[in-house]
């Protein structure tokens, strides 16, 4: 499925993609079709992304903020959420790295987890790639259990200290970039990821980003464009 979102910046037009189809961010990879600036102090303008999820190929209409839905919460799932709890903390006993699995947050599309144990370094791995295997299981159990909806694992706050990190990372390469003149490609990153860079570079009026590569870890590249 192609589909295209407008909104005054990245960020909001992929909200609205996460709010119209129902998906998680890192189900769907972003190409930006357009970026129109408006003359001004503010310089405010648009942008137009198109949103690949799936595997149809049909471009659909695009989609704006006044015709979005709403975003909705439901109650808890006591029975899910219990399988969910009991089925991560076996895994991690069988492990031998046990730790306390809880609740943290629940949406009508998926449901936050988080893990509290002394074994955080090893569970976390180097830039969160065991926390995403562990996401990766516990998404397939849920899917054999019969639910549909997103489970996202966290510990320590991990996932928004990365996130933190990432945008750091991105002002801080678009800056010597800017120095320079020359575009500066980025390590490899997940669909997610990507979205942080471009997102937190976008109201850089002299600079522009895109992804490169092929399959799901691609690389942002960061580039002067100037006046």
């Amino acid at each position: 499925m192609i589909k295209e979102f407008e909104g005054k910046t990245e960020k909001e037009a992929i909200d609205l993609a996460v709010a119209e189809l129902g998906l998680e961010r890192e189900d769907f990879d972003v190409e930006i079709v357009e970026t129109t600036r408006k003359a001004g102090f503010f310089r405010k303008g648009t942008v137009k992304i198109r949103v690949h999820a799936g595997e149809d190929d049909e471009v659909v209409e695009t989609v704006t903020a006044k015709s979005a839905p709403k975003a909705s919460t439901v109650p808890a799932d006591a029975e899910l959420e219990e399988k969910l709890v009991t089925y991560l903390e076996t895994v991690l006993e069988k492990m031998s790295l046990p730790g306390k699995v809880s609740v943290s947050s629940r949406e009508e599309r998926k449901i936050c987890l988080d893990i509290v144990s002394e074994h955080s370094n090893i569970l976390i791995g180097k830039k969160g790639k065991n926390l995403d295997a562990l996401q990766l299981i516990i998404n397939v159990y849920a899917g054999r259990i019969g639910t549909d909806r997103r489970i996202i694992l966290d510990m320590e706050n991990y996932r928004l200290r990365r996130e933190e990190n990432l945008v750091k990372l991105a002002h801080k390469a678009a800056e010597q970039v800017q120095r320079s003149g020359n575009s500066k490609l980025l390590e490899p990153m997940n669909p997610f990821e990507r979205r942080l860079i471009h997102t937190a570079l976008n109201e850089m009026d002299d600079i522009d980003t895109k992804s490169e590569g092929e399959g799901l870890y691609k690389q942002v590249r960061i580039i002067y464009r100037g006046f």
